[in-house]
């Protein structure tokens, strides 16, 4: 039997997002260690379609959602884990990967969001919260309802760079 490191590391980002998801719904923080693998991976993902182009197209996408990103964390609009982990994804899904990525993350986040400002959610993510052995968050907040915005990222970022390898 022959193993396709290609299958190891898609495997790997798999298993990294699915992670980063449930660390940031359990704890809303998304370990460092979490992106740093993922980019530490990338080379791997990416020697099997090497060209200089795409190298660079896929990290000038990255570094631009980074800068991005740290706009909107500096305004207190997203959080330095969600950045991190966004720009990691941007790097594995490349310049033609980017705006899909982006798109479906906005969408998922606002159906989290939504979801999480609704009575049954708010009670669902508590009582899931609760499980994990997380205190419950403030439901009298209302608005100001932390969303774990990494689920929406990982989910988009899983669709978006394995949904190729299905079709």
């Amino acid at each position: 039997m022959i193993v396709d490191p290609q299958s190891i590391v898609l495997t790997s980002f798999g298993v990294v997002m699915a992670a980063a998801a449930f660390e940031d719904f359990r704890r809303l923080v998304i370990p460092n260690l979490l992106p740093i693998m993922l980019v530490a991976l990338w080379p791997i993902y990416f020697a099997a379609s090497p060209s200089l182009y795409g190298a660079l197209a896929a990290i000038g996408c990255a570094a631009a959602v980074f800068l991005v990103g740290a706009l909107l964390f500096a305004r207190g609009w997203l959080g330095g884990g969600d950045v991190k982990l966004l720009a990691a994804a941007t790097l594995w899904a490349g310049p033609a990967g980017t705006p899909s990525l982006l798109m479906l993350t906005g969408i998922l986040g606002g159906v989290l969001a939504l979801f999480l400002l609704m009575p049954l959610g708010t009670h669902l993510a508590a009582g899931a919260r609760a499980m994990l052995g997380q205190p419950p968050l403030d439901a009298a907040s209302g608005f100001k309802t932390p969303v774990p915005y990494g689920v929406a990222i990982a989910g988009a970022a899983l669709i978006v760079t394995l949904s190729p390898y299905f079709g």
